[in-house]
């Protein structure tokens, strides 16, 4: 209840329960991310997770969907930088937010969440918002492509391919399974390695 004695809206509940299955998430991992964890973490009854999520997947969804619309954030293009830097960046920001955000990052692309809960999380909404995250760097490669940075081409082809190869680099860093003395040089290296092949 507010101070004025109104019900606080459905809409604040909703993302205040987000907000814990988040935390949980930092803190437990994926196979911590229950309804009752969460709801002790909000401080409300599971019934109101389920009132609101249907159930623990509706719940994982909707931390997916904050997860692919941080990284579209996260990886969007600075208007100040030259193209090809512009792209460069994406990929480096692309790589700081999954290693900031681990556990997101996991659940968004690992395994962490098993294929038959991905499979019953999936949903229009969050088919959308990953689409749209993925769609910023097929902006950003069309904008490449429009200064001529990159070779002309089907640009969700071509952002599927640096999508491909930073995210392997970034999987096997996470992983912690690299064989380079220094990932951040060995990710500048790929970087600098696709934009050539590509331009």
């Amino acid at each position: 209840m507010t101070e004025t004695g109104q019900r606080t809206p459905s809409r604040d509940v909703q993302g205040a329960l987000v907000d814990a299955a988040e935390r949980v998430l930092v803190r437990d991992g994926t196979a911590g991310l229950t309804v009752r964890a969460v709801a002790t973490e909000a401080g409300v009854a599971p019934m109101g997770v389920y009132n609101r999520f249907g159930n623990k997947y509706g719940l994982v969804a909707a931390v997916l969907v904050r997860g692919f619309d941080a990284l579209a954030a996260s990886v969007r293009g600075d208007d100040a930088d030259a193209p090809q830097d512009r792209l460069a960046g994406c990929g480096r920001r692309y790589r700081r937010f999954a290693l900031g955000n681990r556990e997101h990052y996991e659940a968004m692309f690992g395994t962490a969440v098993p294929s038959d809960a991905r499979a019953a999380a999936s949903t229009t909404e969050l088919d959308e918002h990953a689409a749209a995250a993925f769609g910023v760097l097929v902006g950003e490669v069309s904008r490449a492509m429009d200064a001529g940075v990159l070779r002309r081409d089907d640009p969700a082809e071509t952002a599927q391919v640096i999508w491909s190869a930073v995210h392997g680099a970034v999987s096997l860093e996470l992983a912690g399974v690299t064989q380079a003395g220094d990932p951040e040089a060995s990710f500048e290296r790929l970087l600098a390695a696709l934009l050539s092949g590509l331009s």
